[in-house]
């Protein structure tokens, strides 16, 4: 094309047109600047006012906006009493793990009055994501929506919607969440639960005192919404539905999935979904509740079993073009599914497809260099010698583990130890394969439910194919685990009840469309197996993302070595990487 242009004009023309060419292909991709000061401030919720951790004085924390293949810089600086490091959850991190965030593992924390830059690229992602702090508690309040756009010049793959709205559910506690958490590890037992959920950080009007503190959006008759989902709550997956309307779920985990229309959705803490949500053709004259509601396998008072709300009002014809809110007019409210209803929960995962096209394919690996089994679950520990606790029972306190191995995260970072080659006395590479101790996981649970303490991670050469099968146990109960996994995006090629059938169950594997994603729920009572390429070399962390398993040890990292490419090893530490 530059020559064309160019025929009969001097030879530098062509040169100088391939460079404009070239300026416009990377003025497409930018980067993106941001400041993140990490403060306190004073919020009140519930009638009550609290100081809590913040981002630039936000409850929640700013949108981070940009574009698939754009570099994103974001200055951190601590001004807090409390150590912290952020998480960019679902960012891949090719190469770049030093940018992860969580403590302990990619990064020592950034302590009082310290900055640290985390430096990234976003490559071959779009769609929803979110920020969270990750150390101790501090996410209950320190998190934020990632909105990532597809390149300029390409359309979603569904009808473009009038408007995107972030949808952020969250957790409120009336007490320090540093201090609930401080104390359930000194007492060995199970932490005080939260005292209402939040929509964009407002409990809404089914809480005492908050119909002022209600997340309201407003719609016009006819017009499309992207609600842009995602589940910031410390310890509750939960279900959502709009009354009246239905959801079409087109994206999970900033991954485009084949569209499905449901009344009613399960979102697990870590998971993000956009769903499309048409407003009805004509002035309703009526008002409606999107509610959002726990699912949980244990006895309820052991977690938060109450129903957040936000409203959906209309544009009422020949009216300004913003609503306002008509309390005279009815008030429409979702049925939501038993706390309990394990059963629409597996309904509405099996019918997560990946789009599975030539634009977007499912690069689901067909063959498998490694296999690995864990279970997942709880366990205890014995009390410190001469006390009792308030675990199961007053000689044990609650711990949980996979492969029976509890993570102890070190006090220096598992990544640095690694590239400096100073891992001896840090970590060791011997995490197990498969359960040390076999047992029938779904009967009866052992005797001894004690489970082992150590800092182990399990080694990976790069490119190597996985196959992971993740197994509830019924050590103190069933229960949903979400599992997310750093650094990578995973098929979920099969699930299923009871215990994992090596012989049998890889025959029903889908491995056309699973859908892909960086956190998956494993069923409770049940397994789930997924599949990834091992094709980003570091140290990643996996773990339970319900706050109080990771507290209490679910969790493991991966150890992927480098390539023999330049393009396929770990790039150095930045200067500014924070010691412990």
């Amino acid at each position: 094309m530059a020559m064309a242009i160019c025929s009969g004009l001097p030879a530098p023309c062509s040169l100088l047109l391939a460079t404009l060419l070239l300026l416009i292909v990377q003025a497409q991709s930018v980067t993106r600047h941001y400041d993140f000061n990490v403060q306190m401030a004073n919020v009140t919720r519930l009638c009550g006012t609290k100081s809590i951790v913040t981002v630039n004085g936000e409850y929640p924390g700013p949108a981070l906006v940009a574009r698939e293949g754009d570099r994103v810089v974001v200055r951190v600086t601590n001004r807090v009493a409390h150590n912290v490091t952020l998480h960019w959850h679902g960012i891949r991190q090719l190469r770049t793990g030093w940018a992860d965030g969580p403590a302990y593992v990619t990064q020592c924390p950034i302590q009082t009055g310290q900055s640290y830059v985390y430096d990234f690229t976003v490559t071959a992602q779009r769609g929803t994501l979110w920020w969270h702090a990750h150390i101790s508690w501090l996410r209950a309040t320190v998190y934020g929506a990632i909105i990532i756009l597809p390149k300029h010049g390409v359309p979603y793959p569904f009808p473009a919607p009038h408007k995107e709205v972030p949808v952020v559910f969250g957790e409120w506690w009336r007490a320090d969440t540093e201090a609930v958490v401080r104390q359930a590890l000194r007492t060995g037992g199970a932490p005080n639960i939260s005292d209402a959920f939040t929509i964009n950080g407002l409990p809404g009007p089914l809480y005492n005192c908050s119909a002022k503190d209600t997340f309201k959006m407003k719609v016009e008759p006819g017009k499309t919404y992207m609600l842009r989902l995602v589940n910031a709550a410390l310890n509750d997956e939960l279900f959502f539905s709009v009354a009246n309307h239905t959801l079409t779920v087109v994206e999970v985990d900033a991954v485009y999935v084949k569209p499905f229309t449901v009344k009613t959705l399960i979102i697990s803490p870590g998971q993000t979904t956009n769903v499309l949500l048409t407003a009805k053709p004509f002035y309703p004259k009526a008002n409606f509740y999107m509610s959002a509601a726990p699912y949980s396998t244990i006895r309820p008072g052991t977690f938060d079993n109450s129903t957040v709300a936000g409203i959906i009002e209309y544009q009422k014809p020949g009216s300004p073009s913003v609503a306002s809110f008509d309390k005279d007019l009815p008030l429409f409210k979702p049925v939501l599914p038993r706390f309990n209803d394990t059963g629409f929960v597996t309904n509405f995962t099996s019918k997560l497809r990946s789009l599975a096209t030539p634009r977007y394919p499912a690069a689901v690996p067909q063959s498998v260099d490694k296999r690995f089994f864990f279970t997942v679950g709880l366990g205890t520990l014995p009390c410190p010698a001469k006390t009792t606790c308030q675990g199961p029972t007053n000689k044990t306190q609650f711990a949980a583990a996979m492969n029976n191995v509890s993570l102890v995260l070190p006090s220096t970072a598992l990544l640095q130890s690694h590239f400096t080659g100073m891992s001896r006395g840090v970590y060791g590479s011997n995490f197990p394969v498969t359960p040390l101790l076999k047992f029938n996981y779904t009967g009866a649970p052992p005797n001894n439910t004690n489970v082992a303490k150590g800092t182990k991670l399990l080694v990976l050469p790069f490119n190597a194919s996985v196959e992971l099968v993740m197994q509830d146990t019924s050590i103190l109960g069933f229960e949903s685990h979400p599992l997310h996994l750093h650094g990578f995006n995973f098929f979920v090629v099969g699930q299923g009840f009871g215990n994992y059938d090596a012989v049998n169950d890889p025959a029903k594997f889908n491995l056309v469309d699973p859908v892909e994603r960086n956190t998956v729920g494993v069923p409770a009572g049940g397994w789930v197996a997924i599949r990834f390429l091992a094709d980003n070399p570091g140290v990643w962390f996996m773990h339970c993302h319900l706050e109080v398993h990771t507290t209490w040890g679910l969790r493991m990292a991966w150890l992927v070595l480098d390539g023999s490419l330049p393009s396929q090893k770990l790039l150095p530490p930045p200067a500014d990487l924070p010691k412990c």
